[in-house]
């Protein structure tokens, strides 16, 4: 595995080999061989370990395996620890969320702070099949089946192309020790089940299962690929002007597409919305008509849309534009009717009168 691992790395990764790498190492099976097969290419490697307080001695042993890894090999370790339940708590997240942003962002800290160019993870092709089965069970997109990255920005997941089958049998081979993380072992977690029950029966209906499994990624990623292209096209003609802090969209570009829902739901889910049906309608609402998600708010302006962030207006504020063709204008908890008059009647509650040359 040697072998293949120095051609995927001088082939793919070439980057990596005059570059300063943190690998980010737990101390399981998975990033142990990572580490020995750094090593022995004699790259450029330091370890940081998080100690997440989650397992009792598990944890702390856990550490100290990693420490004395390191030690053996001659390579700097960073030890980090986390109260994590309480930051799950804090933050409203899952355990697994939690443990998830604690690490990555100490990573890209560390990373930052004392000038490692790469951070490593030992993400493998299981992880990647576990990643889009979980995706497809909850339902996404095609981002979302295209599985993770091999580089994202900083983050590069070097044994992608490797089964957890070789690794295993790289670190029997080479008579490696590693720790097991007795979490895994319990199918509490999606992952875990997929793991242990649904991906060995699909293994067995079909051996090559991983092989195929990488193929159809390449051309989900063909795909994505495809699709992100023309949405810049599309991007490009409907884009009208773009703000310090609003971006404007011409509705008739996007009413010209076989599909205008799809464009707007690619361009608009980093902004949080959900509800797209309301944000499809706005190309034919009235004038003032809006849609807000808890960053973000999308507006009807006669012939465009406009999206503003939320950080930089009131978000309690309602605001509708009124122009002067419009009859009426419908606002939540009431609708407004616009008339001219000659001169003023008697006064009403109901009524509310303006100086049109104002």
């Amino acid at each position: 595995m040697l072998n293949v691992f120095q051609n995927h790395i001088t082939k793919n990764l070439n980057f990596l080999i005059e570059s300063k790498l943190l690998i980010a190492i737990s101390g399981g099976l998975d990033s142990v061989v990572l580490t020995h097969l750094c090593h022995a290419l004699k790259l450029d490697i330091t370890l940081a370990h998080c100690n997440f307080k989650l397992r009792e001695n598990e944890s702390d042993e856990d550490e100290r395996f990693v420490l004395e890894l390191g030690d053996a090999l001659g390579l700097e370790v960073f030890v980090q620890y986390f109260d994590t339940e309480t930051y799950a708590e804090d933050e409203k997240l899952s355990i697994q969320m939690a443990a998830r942003e604690l690490r990555y962002n100490w990573f890209l800290d560390l990373a930052k702070n004392l000038k490692f160019n790469y951070i490593l993870t030992a993400h493998h092709a299981d992880d990647n099949l576990e990643t889009f089965l979980i995706n497809l069970s909850r339902g996404t997109g095609l981002n979302g089946l295209t599985g993770i990255p091999e580089i994202n920005d900083t983050i590069v997941r070097p044994l992608l192309p490797f089964s957890r089958e070789q690794l295993e049998q790289y670190a029997q081979k080479h008579d490696l020790n590693w720790r097991e993380d007795s979490s895994n072992a319990s199918d509490k977690y999606l992952r875990n089940k997929l793991r242990h029950d649904v991906i060995p029966q699909l293994k067995e209906v079909n051996p090559e299962l991983l092989q195929n499994f990488k193929k159809t990624l390449e051309h989900l990623n063909d795909s994505a690929d495809i699709v992100n292209e023309s949405l810049k096209t599309v991007e490009k003609h409907t884009l009208d002007s773009v703000d310090e802090h609003q971006v404007t969209y011409k509705i008739s570009e996007f009413k010209k597409l076989n599909n205008p829902k799809a464009y707007l739901y690619e361009l608009f889910k980093a902004y949080g919305f959900s509800e797209w049906n309301d944000v499809v309608g706005l190309l034919d609402a009235q004038s003032g008509k809006q849609v807000l998600s808890k960053t973000h708010r999308l507006i009807k302006d006669r012939t465009h849309l406009i999206l503003t962030d939320l950080c930089h207006s009131n978000q309690n504020e309602e605001f509708f534009l009124i122009n002067e063709s419009d009859a009426n204008i419908d606002a939540p908890f009431l609708s407004l009717l616009f008339d001219e008059v000659e001169a003023l009647s008697k006064p009403s509650k109901k009524t509310i009168f303006v100086n049109k040359s104002a």
